[in-house]
């Protein structure tokens, strides 16, 4: 969320110290301040500072850059007060810094007054308030449904015991993990993220031990306490950070990447933890069940036909050979079978008959050839290669993807979540404070791209057909589903987004395209992840003319971007681990299509029931239901 002239911040303990130096630095930026402190007379003092340098800086305003408030922030309802007398003035709230902070001099093992004006008061101003001042802001931003940026105040003595004290060492302990358990607030467009600086010399700072300051390398320069903050503040991908700053070791985000995953559900870490050694030994087969495509077809049932093929041995030096447990279905299924995905002419397309089909599965690895060092027999893999539709398959290991278990859920964020997640990324280049359309939202990918785009904090439009559908999307947090059922797409988005919508993720294609292309706002960008609707034309896939449609872009700086998800290989595994993570923690949802596909067999009715327009979610084929249930047991 980019800082700019015009925003406006309330920032706790304004009145000196980390809270001054940021109410300066907020105001040199143009944004209109308020200052909550105890102190009146430095309250006022900081915002006729913020008064002059916002004047100097960006001109004379009609309403003052500062007001400052006299305030005990562990009056709840002093406090309450004081945020609306800022929204009252400034007419909403972008910025909270929640920096109010008390050390007392005393050992709470020494304390024989219960605490009164000691640590009880160290507990009510460093953590209490915040949870209060966190509360509050939330409230106010998400009633006024755009962007907001909460920034609380920690320290060092909250990532590491602070022995002389320890009530602010706990106090600031909870700030830290108070804040990064509100990380899911993001998807309301809310980032909640807390600064742990080492000691600067302030009044607080002064009352630390000289001996530790100097063990510490010193005070921090208070500049270096800002460009931290500003960076908390301004980068959209930090939600439930803790950013600690030392004088020795710079800005370091606490936990490490590497600390983190060695607790956290899913993490790489973890998945070789539970995928090593964890499932059966699995008996290698002389023969197995695949789907071949023998013909060049958009009707998948005319162009396949079950092979019982015989598995070849030795194994190649780098390859391994998966059992397949459950297989995704995906719309372009048909566009493969046609031959659409190979380059040249029919005739060039059908030299590579006989061909595999099936482009995602999740399964165990059987065995592996003598050179296969990363991957071993009993890891639970996925694959994105072409040959899912079988009982096993023979890939070069260098292609599977660890996963913590080859669940269905994890078919379906492979092509259809990956392709959401990295299309928005590159394609998309989605920030927060946007509206995104997604059409087609209640398949396979659609599902992934409204979530993913509620967390980035963005307001999500949603088409689809159906009750049941609309069910689905309005329980993952979409804010206006659009059943084309029961009321015309157009007609909603020319009402209710005249500005039309910044992020159009289309998949349906043909009239719907055109609609899109028309509802894209200036410097929109539509990302066309494929065309369902002109996929089982009687003519096949029939490329449409588009007259005038570089005009219309050029008209208002617009992007219509392609994208296919095998051009972009190198970034599978790390979106794929973040799907990972935000599943395990569940921020993610994954649905499935209730109707049940079992057995090769099955593949061509699951590929026609996709195409029928039914389905809801992601559509799977389980491929051995025996072995299903006896991971179910583990």
């Amino acid at each position: 969320m980019k800082l700019k002239p015009g925003m406006s911040a309330l920032v706790t303990g304004g009145g000196s110290g980390i809270g001054e130096a940021l109410c300066i630095a907020l105001a040199q930026k143009g944004l209109f301040v308020t200052i909550v402190d105890f102190s009146e007379e430095n309250g006022r003092q900081v915002a006729s500072l913020v008064q002059k340098d916002a004047s100097q800086f960006h001109g004379d305003s009609k309403v003052p850059y500062a007001i400052s408030i006299k305030c005990d922030v562990t009056d709840a309802d002093a406090l309450a007060a004081a945020f609306e007398k800022h929204v009252h003035m400034y007419g909403g709230l972008d910025v909270c810094i929640n920096c109010a902070g008390f050390i007392s001099k005393s050992l709470v093992y020494d304390d024989t007054t219960n605490g009164i004006n000691t640590w009880r008061r160290s507990i009510n101003v460093n953590l209490v308030a915040v949870v209060d001042g966190t509360r509050i802001a939330t409230q106010i931003m998400r009633a006024q449904k755009k962007p907001g940026a909460i920034l609380n105040i920690g320290s060092v003595a909250g990532l590491y015991p602070m022995h002389y004290e320890p009530i602010y060492s706990g106090t600031k302990g909870g700030v830290v993990m108070f804040t990064r358990s509100l990380a899911p607030l993001k998807r309301h467009g809310i980032r909640v993220n807390v600064l742990c600086p080492e000691f600067v010399e302030t009044n607080m700072g002064g009352q630390v031990s000289r001996v530790l300051i100097d063990a510490l390398g010193g005070f921090l320069k208070m500049e270096d306490v800002v460009t931290g903050a500003f960076e908390l503040i301004e980068d959209v991908s930090k939600a439930g950070a803790c950013l600690w700053i030392s004088k020795r070791r710079g800005m370091v985000y606490w936990p490490t990447s590497e600390e983190e995953k060695s607790y956290l559900v899913y993490s790489p870490k973890s998945k070789k933890t539970l995928t090593k050694n964890v499932f059966p030994s699995i008996q290698t087969p002389e023969f197995f069940e695949k789907i071949v495509a023998h013909t060049l077809s958009h009707n998948f049932r005319n162009a396949t036909r079950i092979d019982r093929v015989r598995l070849r041995l030795p194994m190649k030096p780098h390859s391994a050979l998966v059992k397949i447990i459950y297989a995704g279905v995906n719309a372009s299924d048909v566009n493969f079978t046609s031959g659409r995905y190979f380059s040249g002419n029919a005739k060039e397309a059908s030299a590579h008959l006989p061909f595999d089909v099936g482009f995602e599965a999740v399964g165990i690895v059987a065995s592996v050839g003598d050179s296969v060092k990363n991957i071993k027999v009993g890891t639970a893999v996925a694959l994105m290669t072409f040959g899912g539709y079988a009982e096993f398959t023979l890939v070069p290991a260098k292609n599977l993807l660890p996963v913590p278990r080859p669940d269905p859920e994890v078919v379906a964020m492979l092509t259809s979540g990956l392709t959401a997640s990295i299309s928005l990324e590159k394609s998309g280049q989605m920030t927060s404070g946007q509206v995104v359309l997604v059409t087609a939202a209640a398949g396979g990918t659609g599902q992934f791209a409204v979530q993913l785009a509620k967390l980035a904090g963005n307001k999500v439009v949603a088409t689809c057909g159906g009750a049941s559908k609309a069910a689905l999307l309005a329980s993952l947090g979409v804010d206006r589903v659009i059943n084309y059922q029961h009321e015309k797409i157009k007609d909603v988005l020319k009402k209710e987004f005249p500005r039309g919508a910044d992020i159009i993720y289309e998949s349906v294609g043909g009239d719907m395209f055109d609609l899109c292309l028309n509802a894209l706002a200036v410097h929109g960008r539509l990302i066309v992840i494929g065309m369902i609707s002109q996929y089982q034309a009687d003519d096949g896939w029939t490329p449409r003319n588009y007259n005038g449609l570089c005009e219309k872009i050029l008209g208002k700086s617009q992007t219509v971007a392609g994208f296919f998800l095998i051009q972009y290989a190198d970034l599978w595994q790390k979106h794929l681990d973040k799907l990972f993570d935000l599943y395990a923690s569940r921020k993610l949802k994954v649905s499935l299509d209730p109707k049940k596909f079992i057995g090769v067999a099955s593949v061509a009715d699951a590929v026609e029931y996709l195409h029928s327009g039914k389905s809801v979610g992601k559509v799977v084929v389980c491929i051995d239901p025996a072995y299903s249930q006896t991971l179910a047991k583990l």
